[in-house]
């Protein structure tokens, strides 16, 4: 497989991948120029053509990036999902895309079709690092005493604005989740000041929530993508708006409340997990706190029972 810098922890320890080969963007690339990058990710194709692959697949809706990429591996046939005015400038065998509405896994999985595969997916698979799940379980003992409560990890970061909550409504979500007395909370959050305009981040939503809240609620800080994975992993129920943390939270099986505009919901929802999906027509924000509280409400008697 390969992957970029920023997501390649997602698919580490993957028991079906014998090999994963890493590039990089240079957005992402802090203090290398982009001279500097290019050869490194020259020398990352390099590695893959000497390979000899028989077979790449563009994994994704077409994008001219992800066809050169099946192009540059030098593989006999490349799949993928081309553009109607030029189907064949880098893929010898395009895909027709499913009709009707499909969610991404499906139209993934369809670019299998050529390889005579059709059968359909299964759940999805993500592998906490070891030493950061452990570190986690570490945290939850030693912060959250009474084991019999469920651990509910509330997400509150996304990057478009379409897909944010506000922070007065996950205040207000918090205060109601713990005026029951039945589960704790764990607040997880992108780090970094929302100031940053690379990588920007939610430090002062979640500064200005915990500080509301003081002791009352965890928040565990996930200065990596293995981290805020552990922490997930590590959590009964998870509330999330329309970012990695809500596949992340349904690659590893978890009761997961989604938030997210309508269309979004109808080719993002969380794949093949128990779940939830609150949905706005324009606009996250315009979900109810009640309504997330009641889903959460669904699923907290059942995490105690376990």
């Amino acid at each position: 497989m390969l992957v970029n810098s920023y997501n390649a922890d997602v698919i580490s320890g993957n028991p079906d991948l014998n090999d994963v080969y890493v590039y990089e963007k240079a957005k992402h690339a802090v203090g290398k120029s982009k001279f500097s990058v290019w050869l490194d990710n020259l020398k990352v194709f390099c590695r893959i053509r000497k390979e000899r692959y028989d077979v790449a697949i563009a994994c994704g809706s077409y994008s001219p990036t992800l066809a050169k990429y099946a192009f540059m591996t030098g593989a006999r046939l490349k799949i993928g999902y081309a553009n109607k005015d030029a189907p064949g400038l880098f893929l010898n065998n395009p895909v027709s895309p499913l009709s009707g509405t499909a969610h991404e896994v499906m139209s993934v999985f369809n670019l299998l079709g050529p390889l005579g595969i059709h059968d359909g997916p299964g759940k999805l698979i993500l592998v906490p690092d070891g030493q950061e799940l452990r570190k986690f379980q570490e945290y939850r003992i030693n912060t959250l005493k009474d084991s019999g409560k469920p651990v509910i990890a509330i997400a509150i970061s996304a990057r478009l604005r379409a897909n944010k909550w506000p922070v007065e409504k996950f205040m207000a979500l918090i205060d109601q989740i713990l005026s029951q007395n039945s589960a704790y909370v764990l607040l997880l959050w992108a780090p970094g000041s929302e100031s940053n305009l690379t990588f920007p981040g939610d430090d002062e939503s979640a500064e200005r929530i915990c500080s509301h809240f003081g002791g009352r609620i965890a928040a565990y800080p996930t200065h990596s993508l293995k981290a805020l994975i552990a922490a997930i992993a590590g959590s009964d129920i998870v509330v999330t708006l329309d970012t990695g943390s809500l596949h992340m939270a349904a690659a590893m099986g978890k009761v997961t409340i989604a938030l997210m505009t309508k269309g979004k919901s109808l080719t993002w929802y969380p794949w093949k997990t128990e779940s939830i999906v609150l949905t706005a027509d324009n606009n996250v924000e315009d979900i109810q706190v009640n309504d997330v509280l009641g889903a959460v409400n669904k699923y907290i008697g059942s995490c105690r029972e376990k």
